[in-house]
């Protein structure tokens, strides 16, 4: 009998299709975690498909993790490390300050790494991305003194992403959520001015091509940041055992 190569062709969902491709685009880097997806009826437009198709594939991807819903019915892209981390590490940080500065050690050693390839890799986008990224640090400062946490956090994750490595992109993005809640109530005290010029510092370094700068830059920052947090929450509570 003569062996038989062939495979029956099975025929795909549409909704199957349009969950492999948002996928894709999720594990290339094509679209980052917090990006939100455009709405149900651009997509249909964009996919020229249908909204029934639409839902059934938003729903299958947050039920496998790489989509969540927000506030307002917004589907955005979940970090892929979020799950393992989140939860487990806000519980801790809720009962112990000092597993804070455990989690600002292992920022260290990510960011350090993040910043020592993204001067090896980063593109003339990702060196306009950081420059914005510090305009717009600038002009929320001068204007009334105003707080640029949101601008610090989209800085740090616009180095990670300059390392062109999709894993640490969504690890840091998870982290930065870690933070969010635990130090962000300090966040106003720390000297805006100090934290602008170190950012600065940060990108020229990256823009020179320097890794070994580039590394040094953004540990002197994170020093920084753990220094004026210990001295916030005081010493008995910012000596980690």
């Amino acid at each position: 009998m003569e062996k038989q190569i062939f495979k029956p062709i099975k025929q795909e969902k549409l909704s199957a299709k349009i969950v492999n491709q948002i996928k894709t685009l999720i594990v290339d880097g094509e679209l980052k975690p917090g990006d939100p997806l455009p709405p149900e009826r651009e997509l249909m437009k964009l996919l020229n498909v249908s909204r029934p198709s639409i839902r059934e594939a938003l729903k299958s991807l947050v039920g496998m993790g790489f989509l969540e819903t927000k506030q307002g019915n917004r589907t955005v892209v979940k970090s892929l490390a979020a799950d393992r981390m989140l939860g487990a590490l806000q519980n801790l940080l809720q009962d112990d300050i000092n597993i804070v500065f455990e989690v600002i050690e292992v920022r260290k050693a990510i960011e350090a790494w993040n910043a020592f390839y993204a001067a090896k890799r980063a593109t003339p986008e990702d060196i306009d991305r950081l420059e914005e990224s510090i305009e717009s640090m600038r002009i929320k400062m001068e204007s009334d003194g105003l707080i640029f946490e949101e601008e610090d956090a989209d800085f740090h994750l616009a180095i990670s992403e300059a390392t062109h490595n999709n894993l640490q992109t969504h690890i840091m993005f998870t982290i930065y959520d870690i933070l969010k809640n635990s130090i962000g109530k300090y966040f106003g005290d720390i000297d805006h001015n100090a934290v602008f010029r170190q950012h600065k510092n940060v990108v020229n370094a990256i823009k020179l091509g320097d890794s070994n700068l580039a590394r040094e830059r953004i540990l002197e920052h994170l020093d920084y940041v753990e220094s004026r947090l210990k001295d916030m929450v005081g010493p008995e509570k910012g000596n980690p055992k």
